[in-house]
């Protein structure tokens, strides 16, 4: 456990974690990137239909891990299940590199990923927690830096695997390049994994008690067996649209229902950290229902309406690919963490940190603009087409904005929730990630586009409709969150007087 004597540094610790995290991102997103044009392209979906179908995965990539936790946390332990969770990554990975374009292996394949997925997840997250466990002062810049590690791993994927797709299509084929791209995600996987088994000495003292018993034989059959129903579960719902909307909002109802249950049975010290998790939880939806806009609407902006020319002064510096823009949200992540980082150590040292309640209300502030900047670039746009420049910016506040909203939503979990019910509170937090990706999904099929609409000009107008509205709500968001902040202060402080911070494992920095 964390409140032992360790026998390495956090820091030693941390970047086990850390660097299976960022080969688990590479896969993750490197898939992401490509899917929903694959589905278009390959399977002949159109763009709403592929939208919703990436959307429900995506809602259920994010479900799984309420399970994950509490099998980390109670069944197997934290450390097994992240790792097994990484082994069932790389066998989706490895379906999706078969040459086939049938939509059932499609939508087992994405089975396979969202069980492994929800294994994964919040037990990685989770044993970051126990690593800083008592630490407040510095938990949020260890979440701050694990989320720019991971964004290295999936800058890295975004950049490689629409390379790999074109540079191996161009001499084998069209399917080969989509199929290869994919398989580099198993092998990005296979990689993280072997990198764990070099490094796992390090974490060997940290992790839930589960840990430290073996596993039973029937125990390990159980989960195997509810591991396969759920798999062809999520193909089901994945074929079926209604079946898929169905599920997300029941969903979001029973999530709901538990957060209220836990509050209403803890211990009245506990409760305020609980009701102010339940509200930054509810704020981290709506900003979710931004992010998923990376994947469906500006992705499909990128294919239709930017000028793929990077320029400066008139000179040609080089091209991109579409789905490439979608790294400028790793690039961005991982500028500007250190300097997040930087201003979070600097004012806890002064006993003025802002609050994570302030920071997702700039957070907001911060998308709102990034949405807005595509509306700017419309306005000077030629044929139809905005300025590769315009994504840039765009997304680096869209980036700013997740930082300070999704990049301290772990950080809150870790703050506020009770050690008793970390796992499952991470698992809870995805849900709501996960219901927030399906209404995004929702959100952009605004912007599907009419068949007889072909030209730029046209779609154009179609997109920025979108974007300024997204923008709009934005403000809104931010409007909200800072009425919210008096509430919110009253409840952390309340938290803060009945729970003594205890003291750090380590004093060594991240």
């Amino acid at each position: 456990m964390a409140t032992q004597n360790p026998p390495v540094s956090q820091t030693r610790s941390f970047s086990t974690v850390f660097l299976i995290e960022m080969w688990e991102r590479f896969g993750f997103y490197g898939m992401q990137v490509l899917m929903v044009t694959y589905m278009m392209k390959k399977l002949g979906f159109i763009d709403s239909k592929a939208n919703l179908v990436w959307g429900a995965a995506a809602a259920l990539i994010y479900a799984t891990p309420a399970i994950g936790g509490w099998v980390g946390d109670k069944l197997i332990g934290t450390r097994r299940t992240m790792v097994t969770g990484a082994a069932v990554l790389t066998l989706g990975y490895s379906m999706l590199w078969i040459p086939s374009n049938n939509p059932t292996l499609l939508y087992c394949a994405l089975g396979v990923i969202i069980v492994g997925n929800g294994f994964f997840k919040p037990n990685a997250g989770n044993l970051v927690r126990k690593i800083y466990e008592g630490d407040d002062v510095r938990i949020d810049s260890a979440f701050t830096i694990y989320y720019m590690a991971v964004n290295i791993g999936s800058m890295v994927s975004m950049t490689a695997t629409p390379l790999i797709r074109n540079y191996v299509g161009e001499r084998f084929g069209d399917a080969m390049g989509w199929h290869t791209a994919f398989g580099a995600c198993a092998v990005g996987l296979l990689l993280g994994l072997i990198n764990y088994s070099l490094m796992r000495r390090t974490l060997a003292h940290i992790g839930s008690p589960a840990d430290e018993k073996p596993v039973k034989p029937a125990l390990a059959f159980a989960l195997l067996g509810a591991s396969l129903a759920m798999v062809f579960i999520a193909a089901f719902i994945l074929q079926s649209l209604l079946a898929a909307k169905i599920c997300v909002y029941l969903a979001g109802l029973v999530i709901l229902g538990i957060f209220v249950h836990l509050i209403r049975s803890s211990e009245k010290s506990e409760r305020a950290g609980l009701i102010a998790a339940l509200v930054l939880t509810v704020q981290t939806i709506f900003f979710f229902i931004f992010y998923a806009q990376m994947a469906t609407s500006l992705n499909l902006f990128a294919q239709n309406n930017v000028n793929l020319s990077f320029d400066v002064f008139g000179v040609h510096l080089f091209n991109w690919i579409p789905e490439q823009y979608q790294n400028l949200n790793a690039i961005w992540i991982v500028i500007l963490s250190p300097v997040l980082v930087l201003i979070y150590n600097s004012l806890g040292r002064l006993g003025k940190d802002p609050s994570v309640a302030f920071k997702f209300a700039l957070g907001f502030g911060a998308v709102a603009v990034g949405f807005f900047m595509y509306g700017i670039g419309a306005m000077s746009a030629v044929a139809g087409q905005v300025s590769s420049w315009t994504m840039v910016w765009g997304y680096g506040f869209y980036s700013l904005g997740e930082l300070l909203v999704s990049g301290l939503g772990l950080a809150m979990i870790a703050r506020y929730v009770p050690a008793r019910m970390g796992g499952f509170m991470m698992g809870g937090y995805y849900v709501a990630v996960g219901i927030s990706q399906y209404l995004g999904s929702v959100v952009a099929n605004l912007a599907s586009m009419p068949e007889n609409i072909k030209d730029p000009v046209e779609s154009l107008n179609i997109y920025i409709s979108l974007f300024n509205k997204l923008g709009f709500v934005g403000i809104a968001c931010t409007v909200i969150a800072v009425v919210m902040l008096p509430l919110m202060n009253r409840l952390s402080r309340s938290h803060a007087e009945a729970h003594t911070p205890l003291p750090a494992v380590h004093s060594e920095e991240v």
